[in-house]
């Protein structure tokens, strides 16, 4: 502890006010920033600045090993780009042209040297993923965030979010140097880096707190040494805002954060949380969703909740969208800003500043207005089960369980579902951590109830069950805490790690039932 304290100054402020420690009200200064960007956006025409900005990228990397080798300098359109560059996931990135440098990424699929690598958890498949970040990219993600301010602003013009502080709530921001010029490290630990030194007075937490790698004792940290009536603007997962909501709550009160004017959360679904952080937020919170990845800034909430989340358009990335359905295909529909249609489940695919063409990102989203575009966020390509043939989405999954639990009076806290075989038939398990604990009874009326759900939203699932080649389902509800204390014991938890929600692999899910039921 003794370390810590030179480097934390106690805050105090009220809302409205600029708190001791924060040079002054920043706000209007940011209104006239952002009201300049906002109206350049409205004046975004979608396809012809996704096509200038492709034209870009290409030219920048027209040198590089990659780019000499799928002829950057000769493309002239998307048709001949997308002829030229195919599809590729992060494996085939990785053993064709990042690995055989490693760690060096230099004029490989970007210009120069590739300064950071953004350490990714790889939920479904269990192995750490080396993504690189680029300065341009830096930039871009930069952009991005101020955007989100700006859509809060414009929705709420009384709003004084520079006032105070702005806490995010990333991994350990250490930064390991692993090569001349080259850090790897969390991606929140790289934004941490890259902050303006003029904005740091801002932002929380301070680097002493930010450095900690030990979640629990972060976290405890965190609540106790947090100045909470300066925090103005609080991001992060929500899994995890939930755990730090209920520690400042445990010291400061039901609202531990009095001044918080705007939650943005990303990186999982909401829904499963907006009810459990609902009551830690002061009336008149704003909360506004985000779609950020290692790889890029896919859409910020620029409307109310539920509809939908903007495209990004100027921010660093091209955009593709492949119907999930042709995924796999030899010759899939590669769709653009252009030729986007809405209520289609698109797998999202990135050509960035930072070296990524064609890279098939793993997450499914759906169109709501082509413009400009507006999107949902559907699932993860691998977050769909079809271990016998029942080709559930992610969506269907998780709308099941939220329905389901409703129904019974159940409170999702956390949840994995994964396929078992038995020698004739299979079924699915379910995991499911409830809110408060529940009695061991309900798990039978959980199980009949997600089988109803599942074959009124899936006609597959339903021909397999009445069919007989499926059993029913099986649920194990798990007390509060379980699911932490498994990714605890998997050196995951917290940052940017996330529970796998779908554990198509028979070995990982009996290694994650071996986890959990052995701990509860």
């Amino acid at each position: 502890m003794g370390g810590l304290e030179g480097g934390l100054r106690p805050l105090r402020g009220v809302r409205g006010e600029a708190p001791i420690g924060v040079p002054f009200d920043a706000t209007p200064l940011l209104r006239a920033v952002t009201h300049l960007r906002l109206r350049r956006i409205e004046r975004l025409d979608p396809a012809g600045t996704q096509h200038a900005l492709l034209l870009r990228l290409l030219r920048r990397a027209a040198r590089t090993r990659f780019g000499r080798a799928h002829g950057f300098g000769r493309i002239a359109d998307i048709a001949d780009y997308q002829a030229r560059v195919p599809l590729r996931r992060y494996e085939a990135f990785w053993r064709d042209w990042w690995q055989p440098g490693f760690p060096v990424l230099e004029n490989l699929t970007w210009p120069g040297r590739v300064p950071y690598l953004a350490l990714s958890s790889g939920t479904t498949s269990g192995t750490t993923k080396y993504l690189p970040v680029t300065r341009p990219m830096v930039r871009a993600n930069r952009d991005a965030a101020l955007d989100v301010l700006a859509w809060h602003l414009h929705h709420h013009p009384r709003s004084r979010i520079f006032g105070g502080l702005s806490f995010m709530l990333g991994g350990s921001t250490a930064l390991e140097r692993v090569a001349s010029g080259v850090r790897q490290g969390d991606l929140s630990g790289i934004a941490a880096a890259e902050v303006p030194r003029l904005l740091s007075a801002w932002s929380w937490p301070p680097e002493a707190l930010a450095l900690i790698a030990d979640w629990d004792r972060k976290l405890a940290l965190l609540a106790e040494r947090t100045p909470a009536a300066a925090v103005r603007v609080l991001s992060g997962t929500p899994s995890w805002l939930l755990l730090l909501l209920e520690q400042l709550a445990a010291r400061h009160g039901r609202s531990p954060l009095p001044g918080l004017e705007l939650l943005v959360h990303g990186g999982v679904a909401w829904a499963p949380y907006r009810s459990r952080i609902a009551p830690y937020l002061p009336p008149g919170c704003a909360t506004r969703e985000v779609y950020p990845a290692s790889e890029g800034f896919c859409a910020i909430a620029d409307r109310g909740e539920g509809e939908g989340l903007r495209l990004t358009l100027d921010h660093g990335v091209f955009w593709e969208f492949v119907p999930v359905v042709e995924l796999d295909a030899a010759n899939p529909t590669r769709h653009w800003a252009a030729t986007i249609e809405t209520g289609v489940d698109y797998a999202v695919i990135v050509t960035s500043c930072a070296g990524l063409w064609s890279y098939v990102l793993g997450d499914t989203v759906r169109f709501v207005d082509r413009a400009p575009p507006r999107l949902l966020v559907t699932g993860r390509t691998s977050y769909s089960l079809s271990a016998f043939g029942e080709h559930l989405s992610g969506e269907e999954i998780e709308r099941a369980l939220l329905d389901s639990t409703a129904a019974l009076g159940l409170t999702v806290a956390e949840y994995t579902v994964g396929p078992v075989f038995g020698t004739v038939r299979g079924h699915h398990r379910w995991l499911v951590e409830t809110a408060a604990p529940a009695d061991p009874s309900q798990a039978a009326r959980l199980a009949a109830a997600l089988d109803a759900a599942l074959s009124r939203m899936n006609d597959d699932y339903a021909v397999h069950r009445r069919g007989g080649q499926m059993d029913p389902p099986e649920v194990t509800l798990l007390p509060p805490g379980a699911f932490a204390g498994w990714m605890r014991a998997q050196g995951k938890l917290g940052g940017q790690h996330k529970v796998p929600r779908v554990l198509a692999d028979p070995a990982r899910f009996a290694a994650a039932v071996a986890g959990l039921v052995g701990t509860s």
